[in-house]
């Protein structure tokens, strides 16, 4: 390995620095990777890192200044406490493959130097610069996966090859591009975009990277999507010193647990979960064929790299389809052909974090009718196997649960989920805005017109709370005339919430007027009994609402104080002209 780099560029290479930004696992918060970044372009007269490289490119030494850039940078990852742990993804430019010195090998020969194993290095490629159509950027990418080097496609969705650049390059990691990211929780296209594309790589069993994520809400909304990995300002700024880079980022750990879920889909993952043990993807064929005589009751097995990373699956199938292949035996037992490799017979396979919420997984799986299950990762590791029928059993459960849990006249979800939404507020720190609707006159209703036009009355309620709320909604019915909306907020959003209550109410009470008489409607009133037996006058119905904002700052979030509250607003709103109260809770 020659380093041909001219003396000019190697005085600009000792001045030129590594930044290294992190790649977390957007379930846990612990370190995946980390980025390598050029920085001090200016200090060599440059005004951007790319025209670096067009220069480089121009004088046809691209490759070798790469080469000598990528030992710097290796040499560099080996500062971070923990780096054998964790992945180095370092940035290639696709022209370096049109550079008459390109070779193979140099990678291996440098991470030998530094005692570094091949899967510490993931390529990132691009759609920055168009492939030269003398170049077969395919044929180059199987070599370094054949090598056993992973891939990523950077900038997903910025260039001009997109797709055909992703069925090409095969990649195993692929990262979206920030401009998709950006307010993603704000902009129903880009959210679409992103689930399609993220639905994609689950079912081609890649890892994808939520790359510039800056907000916790981008973070909530690409973690729901199904991403696995994030990167950004959020996690932390790429930062010069090694020392600084760390194997669990604080900050994002208690973001997630914020907003944990209830561990109830937790168990009900790994109540399913089969613990196959895995075959490392170096394993000689001719134990995986022993592997599947052993063990008679399997017929798929997970297959790993070195780092017990899940690649893809193999299936019982596809070895009695080789060993009856002609001279399949044969091939098997010379290890040295490549038809005998094992990674040839590897299928994608999707897989998912033990933590990710079991809709998602169920969603997943019901668009695939081909999937015969999905591996479970913890903390990007093989955890265990979700086969396709524990999945059905899965989906089974949940849907008995829901049953269970729903109320049977307005199929909304009942009394447990609502404390368990409550227990989740209790222990976030997130802003959240609860309200508390009650119908005003309902009883009397109900005693003049009949049990089978009040519930009439309650369905009509209903449809206008699933109507007129987004989807981010928690809408429940606490029962017989009362009903709870929940929803995690920005400050800025507060206001709005208070309008659509308000539109909510007059609604209602504009759309009950159908149920009453034309007689009772003129008059506005009807006569029944009140709770003491009394004949009474009683308005036309209507509904109360109690709004409670919990804020970020807020300290009494208790589940008793929260049903303090709304049992102490509901009255207080019942007596409001405006048929609402609003609170915050301190």
């Amino acid at each position: 390995m020659k380093n041909k780099l001219p003396t000019k560029w190697l005085e600009n290479l000792a001045i030129l620095d590594i930044a290294f930004q992190p790649i977390i696992n957007i379930h846990t918060g612990k370190i995946y990777a980390v980025e390598a970044l050029l920085r001090n372009h200016n200090n060599i007269g440059f005004k951007s890192i790319f025209h670096i490289f067009d220069a480089v490119y121009d004088e046809g030494i691209l490759y070798a200044f790469d080469l000598a850039l990528r030992e710097k940078t290796i040499q560099k990852f080996t500062e971070i406490n923990h780096y054998e742990d964790m992945k180095l993804f370092y940035n290639l430019d696709n022209r370096l493959f049109e550079m008459s010195d390109f070779e193979t090998g140099n990678t291996e020969k440098i991470l030998e130097k530094f005692n570094l194993k091949k899967d510490n290095i993931c390529f990132e490629i691009s759609e920055r610069h168009e492939i030269s159509r003398h170049c077969d950027i395919s044929a180059v990418l199987s070599h370094y996966q054949q090598e056993n080097f992973s891939i990523a496609l950077d900038d997903f969705g910025t260039g001009h090859s997109g797709y055909k650049l992703l069925y090409n390059s095969a990649p195993d990691i692929l990262k979206i591009d920030r401009f998709f990211l950006s307010n993603i929780e704000k902009n129903i296209k880009k959210k679409l975009i992103v689930r399609n594309i993220i639905n994609l790589c689950i079912q081609l069993g890649i890892k994808v990277v939520a790359e510039g994520v800056e907000t916790k809400e981008e973070y909530f909304i690409c973690k729901e999507l199904g991403c696995n990995l994030a990167q950004g300002y959020l996690v932390q700024r790429p930062t010069l010193n090694p020392i600084e880079i760390i194997q669990n980022y604080a900050d994002i750990i208690e973001l997630i647990n914020s907003s944990k879920r209830d561990s109830a889909n937790d168990s009900n993952i790994k109540k399913h979960l089969i613990k196959v043990a895995p075959i490392n993807i170096r394993t000689k064929m001719d134990y995986v064929v022993e592997y599947f005589k052993k063990n008679k009751e399997i017929s798929v097995v997970p297959i790993v790299d070195m780092d017990n990373e899940p690649i893809g699956i193999i299936e019982e199938q596809q070895i009695k389809d080789f060993l009856y292949s002609p001279y399949g035996i044969s091939l098997i037992k010379n290890d040295t052909n490549s038809k005998s490799k094992l990674k040839n017979l590897i299928k994608p396979c999707s897989f998912t974090d033990v933590n990710s919420d079991i809709a998602t997984i169920i969603e997943l799986f019901s668009n695939n009718k081909e999937a015969i299950g999905t591996i479970v990762t913890k903390n990007s590791k093989y955890y265990g196997w979700l086969s396709a029928r524990a999945i059905i059993n899965i989906m089974n459960e949940e849907n008995l649960l829901f049953a269970r849990e729903q109320n049977p006249l307005t199929k909304l979800p009942g009394n447990t989920m609502i404390e368990r939404y409550i227990e989740k507020i209790s222990k976030s720190r997130n802003n959240f805005m609860l309200c508390y609707f009650d119908l005003d006159n309902f009883k009397a209703f109900n005693d003049v017109y009949g049990f089978r036009n009040g519930d009439r009355v309650i369905l009509l309620f209903a449809e206008i709370l699933k109507k007129h709320l987004a989807k981010e909604f928690f809408i429940a019915h606490i029962g017989g005339d009362d009903f709870f909306i929940a929803i995690e907020f920005k400050e800025e959003e507060s206001k709005q919430f208070i309008e659509k209550i308000l539109l909510i109410i007059k609604i209602f009470t504009e759309d009950v007027k159908s149920f009453y008489s034309l007689e009772d409607r003129e008059k506005e009133s009807i006569v029944s009994k009140d709770r003491d037996g009394n004949m009474k006058k009683f308005p036309l119905s209507t509904v109360s609402a109690s709004a409670i904002f919990i804020e970020q700052k807020t300290s009494n979030r208790s589940s008793s104080d929260i049903n303090n509250i709304l049992s102490l607003q509901k009255k207080v709103a019942k007596n409001a002209s405006n048929n609402i109260s609003i609170s915050t809770l301190l």
